[in-house]
């Protein structure tokens, strides 16, 4: 492409989401926001291809102050722990929204362009970002009702007395997809009179109105901010519900996905190897459509399997996520998966709809009120609720079965974390994950906060003694992880877009079978699932005879026979011998 080449394709974009105004007049702000002061940018745009990760990629998730100790600032301590204990495990780190903040910890952002001063400065970001690939969130639909720009909105300051989306009491909102039970509308008075003001999440975060191109602007000047300061991963956090028109459900709309189609010309035209990702946390369909033709996001979260592992690992049968990974379509060219089990929010069990019956989806939720976690609530169009997340740490979550309580507890952990590890797509790991955290049951009770169970602080001098004592429980996880992703690492049948097949067995046994992009390499993946000894026909198997087929975990060779799983076992089965 040529100059006029990104300038037609950013007016076309441009014309879609603005037809009254001059796109070209428009493109020409949007392209100077993004390269400002003459900045280099690529002669053409970066081809869709499978060079943008490798088996190596591993990303940790976690907020700047999830290790505190009352004197260091905790972006020091978490440099400390991600050199200390993730370096050669990981390579890329979500810091969760690092910026002043009034509520929802984090995701009601005062100011795009500050660092928490509670956290550190950008200097401690741009240290982390140096060593890792790191991933920052674009809180991009909503910014908090104390900012700035919402304080210029009330008084009538140009250009934010437009920043903001306004309905009228009087409108036919009930067709809005809601994941929150709080009111739509909040009422305030502004310079121009009595206003109502789109509220997506909650009253203290006030949607941004992309309707006017100021608003589009401003937050690309703010995407070279985050890429100047050493971002590469750029989380679009709750995209879906960025336009909004009344009269329809105000999610999926086909501006959003043009708005995030402008951001990916930008991204394939700027030197530096950024990558978009979108949080969508939606049924399996809308969530794919995030890819677009290859023009909207590189990668996109696998929302759908942690309520689906979290089911197979209760229950002790795979059935629905092996009929879910068999309809799952391969990433196109130039795309991911992120694959997960635990994040900073909860358990969405909307992904979960149509996939798991609603009796199966009653027992997790008893069980997860059992173990002492919490549900949460979403309004459905025209009246009623329905579970919109489990709030619960996920190793908590694997200390009981439907059956109650046993003495698989860790084994049933590393299971369901191996799982994601052996996905097509890129692992994601939240930091109480790698560190076996336990409820967070008194923070629930002294935030109020649903989601504060799973948020838990850890004091870094309490958490550095228990990692120095081998036999702790945090101890145990975070080495049976480490160890895990570090020989995931070297083996090409795990890069992102390895060939993928879901294997058809035992249905309590989830088996994928993988190939390296060369077809050199073959990993034939078992998850035992269930407390039961499973022994699998050597029939279920495609062990290519005249090869020496080992298994990574154990380091056994395996021969001729049927192949054992022990409870919960998991092996990693390839024709190509341990790197070393």
């Amino acid at each position: 492409m040529t100059e006029s080449s990104i300038s037609a394709r950013v007016s076309q974009l441009l014309h879609f989401l603005y037809p009254e105004l001059d796109q070209h007049i428009l493109a020409s702000k949007v392209i100077d926001a993004f390269w400002p002061d003459n900045l280099h940018r690529r002669r053409k745009p970066r081809k869709p291809g499978n060079n943008l990760w490798t088996q190596n990629d591993a990303v940790l998730i976690t907020y700047g102050d999830s290790l505190i100790d009352g004197h260091h600032k905790p972006l020091d301590l978490m440099h400390d722990f991600l050199l200390t204990h993730m370096k050669g495990v990981v390579n890329g780190v979500h810091i969760l929204p690092f910026f002043p903040f009034t509520s929802d910890d984090g995701f009601a952002v005062t100011d795009y362009r500050k660092v928490n001063p509670q956290l550190g400065e950008w200097a401690d970001i741009q240290r982390i970002g140096s060593e890792f690939h790191l991933m920052s969130d674009l809180v991009l639909n909503h910014v908090s009702s104390q900012g700035v720009w919402f304080n210029a909105y009330l008084q009538g300051q140009k250009p934010y007395d437009g920043f903001f989306f306004e309905a009228s009491p009087d409108d036919d909102v009930s067709m809005v997809t809601r994941p929150r039970t709080t009111p739509l509308l909040r009422e305030v008075e502004t310079a121009m009179g009595t206003r109502h003001v789109w509220c997506t999440f909650s009253h203290d975060q006030v949607d941004l109105d992309f309707r006017n191109p100021e608003v589009l602007l401003e937050i690309v000047r703010i995407i070279r901010l985050h890429i100047d300061m050493g971002v590469r991963i750029i989380r679009l956090d709750a995209v879906a519900f960025l336009w909004k028109q009344i009269g329809t459900n105000s999610i999926h709309l086909p501006q959003t996905h043009a708005v995030i189609q402008l951001m990916r010309v930008l991204m394939d035209y700027a030197i530096e190897t950024v990558i978009l990702l979108t949080e969508t946390n939606v049924p399996k369909a809308e969530n794919l459509s995030y890819f677009g033709n290859r023009n909207e996001a590189h990668v996109v979260y696998n929302f759908p399997l942690p309520p689906l592992v979290l089911h197979a690992m209760m229950s002790g049968n795979a059935k629905y996520l092996i009929n879910w990974q068999r309809t799952m379509p391969p990433a196109p060219l130039g795309c991911a998966y992120l694959n997960f089990t635990a994040s900073h929010d909860g358990i969405g069990m909307r992904p979960a709809e149509g996939l798991l019956p609603a009796p199966e989806v009653g027992q997790i939720i008893d069980t997860i009120r059992e173990i002492g976690g919490k549900v949460s609530m979403r309004s459905l169009p025209g009246g009623g609720e329905a579970p919109y997340e489990l709030n619960c740490t996920y190793f908590e979550a694997m200390g009981r079965t439907f059956e109650g309580r046993d003495d698989h507890h860790l084994d049933r952990f590393l299971c369901s974390q191996t799982i994601p590890m052996s996905l097509e797509g890129i692992p994601a790991f939240y930091i109480h994950s790698m560190l076996g955290t336990p409820n967070d049951t008194d923070a629930v009770d002294r935030r109020g906060m649903n989601r504060a169970i799973n948020r838990h602080r850890w004091d870094y001098a309490a958490l550095k003694e228990q990692l120095d004592d081998p036999q702790s429980v945090h101890a145990r996880v975070l080495a049976m992880l480490s160890e895990r992703l570090k020989i995931r690492a070297k083996q090409p049948g795990f890069h992102p877009n390895a060939t993928q097949f879901t294997l058809n067995m035992d249905e309590r046994v989830f088996g994928l079978w993988r190939q390296s992009l060369d077809r050199a390499q073959s990993i034939f993946t078992l998850h035992n699932v269930s407390a039961d000894t499973i022994d699998i026909p050597e029939s279920d198997l495609n062990l290519i005879a005249d090869e020496t087929w080992v298994d990574l975990l154990s380091g056994e060779t395996i021969e001729a026979g049927p192949v054992t799983l022990a409870p919960y076992q998991c092996r990693w089965i390839t024709n190509l011998a341990p790197v070393a």
